[in-house]
Order: C-alpha cells, then sequence, then structure tokens
C-alpha cells in the first residue's frame, strides 16, 4: 500500500483528503494543530491512519515531528503540505501579518526541504503544496497571504527543477484553489466556492496524474488567466 503524509490535516481540504486517499488504499499521516480533531478523523479512518500534532510554525519541532511519522510509518510515498493560515489586513497587524509568514512561509518552507531530501535520499516520491490563486497578484486586503502564497508557487516551482536535475522518479506538484468553503473563504456573494469535498477529488485526481501544476476547481483556469493579462490600472480599480 501507498503511504501518504498530510500537513493540515485536522480541518479544510486537507481532512477531506485523507478520506479520499484512505479510500483509495493508502495509508495516511496526519498532522494539525488541533488534536482533537486529529483524533476524530483517525477514529474514522481506523487503523489506516497514523497521527501527530504539529504546529508548522515551530518548524524544528515540526520536522522532528515529520521525521517521528515518517519512521512510525515506515517511509513515505506522498507529502501533502495543506497547513495555512491567512488573515484579512488592510491595516497591516503586524502580528497577523507574522502569523501568515510563520506557517506559509517558514513552515511550508521547513516541511517541503525535509520532505524533498528525504525523496532524494529514498530514490523517489511525490511533493504536492497547496498554494492559491491569490498568488497571482497582490492584494491590499491580504498582503501577507497573497505574497506568502507567491513565495509557495515559485518555491515549488524551484523544487521541481531541482527533481529534474536528480533524474530521479520524484514529482513535485503545486495546487492553486480559487474559493473553497474554508475559514478562509467565508462571507456573502463568494462565487465558485467549492466544497472540501469537490477539491479534494481534484486534488486527488492531480496527484495520480502528477500533473506539475492544477487549478481547483478546473473552471478557475479563465479567472488565472484574466487576472495574468489584466493591466495594472484595471487591477487598482477592484
Amino acid at each position: 500500500m501507498k503511504k501518504a503524509i498530510i500537513i493540515g490535516a485536522s480541518s479544510g481540504m486537507g481532512r477531506d483528503l485523507a478520506k479520499v486517499l484512505v479510500r483509495h488504499d493508502y495509508i495516511v499521516g496526519i498532522t494539525g494543530r488541533r488534536t482533537e480533531l486529529l483524533q476524530e478523523l483517525q477514529a474514522e479512518l481506523s487503523d489506516k491512519c497514523h497521527m501527530r500534532t504539529m504546529n508548522v510554525a515551530d518548524t524544528p519541532n515540526a520536522i522532528a515531528t515529520f521525521n517521528d511519522l515518517v519512521a512510525e510509518m515506515g517511509g513515505v510515498d506522498l507529502v501533502v503540505i495543506s497547513a495555512g493560515t491567512g488573515h484579512g489586513t488592510p491595516d497591516l497587524q503586524w502580528p497577523n501579518e507574522k502569523d501568515t509568514i510563520d506557517t506559509n512561509v517558514l513552515g511550508f518552507t521547513a516541511i517541503a526541504d525535509t520532505a524533498f531530501n528525504y525523496f532524494v535520499q529514498q530514490g523517489r516520491g511525490h511533493l504536492v503544496g497547496i498554494s492559491s490563486i491569490a498568488a497571482i497578484r497582490g492584494g491590499r486586503y491580504a498582503p501577507a497571504y497573497n505574497a506568502s502564497k507567491a513565495y509557495v508557487c515559485n518555491y515549488l516551482e524551484g523544487l521541481r527543477h531541482m527533481a529534474m536535475k536528480t533524474k530521479l522518479p520524484i514529482y513535485v506538484t503545486d495546487i492553486q484553489p480559487g474559493f473553497v468553503d474554508t475559514r478562509m473563504a467565508q462571507g456573502d456573494n463568494i462565487f465558485w466556492r467549492a466544497s472540501t469535498e469537490k477539491a479534494a477529488q481534484q486534488i486527488y485526481r492531480a496527484i495520480e496524474r502528477k500533473k506539475p501544476h492544477a487549478y481547483v476547481t478546473r473552471r478557475w483556469r479563465l479567472i488565472a488567466w484574466v487576472m495574468k493579462v489584466m493591466p495594472n490600472w484595471f487591477y487598482r480599480m477592484g
């Protein structure tokens, strides 16, 4: 059976992806900050699930916990970094900006590096990072969030180039979701908001196809194209 670790599985897309992977005969390791939610998911997934409490922003402990989970599972084939946070901070409150950077940049990098180095040593593997459609351009409502997700996209691309140079079967996938029904996409008049179940199913298909990049849901390719070609003067009017 294939083995996967999902970083950030206590809620949202990570939680539903764990269920999808188990249905497709994976053994999964799940991590997150909220122990009680992880325990509920572990009970649901039964003996196919290993669990560790982890705060990726605490990078030394996150790395140690990741390595301990890999050892307990007897190896890992797939690592999905779904942990992330974001705050609407048009007034630039530093605690919120720092929390976003600590989780989405420092925490992401710590796990991505550790997983990638493990795959090189193992000679194979698949790393998946969850970025965002917000990575395409900066935004005044959550500057650190948009910038942090752009970092994730660029870092994954760099790791993909490194993987190609190794000539090993190591794959790197960037998942760019649009609006998904999570804590960070609440409010009225949010269009094309997908359920976490639908998002998880599309992420799984991208993983199985070993795609370097995928929008979730797929219709967000259109929005991404519009955002990339939109003139600056028009974008600033939004």
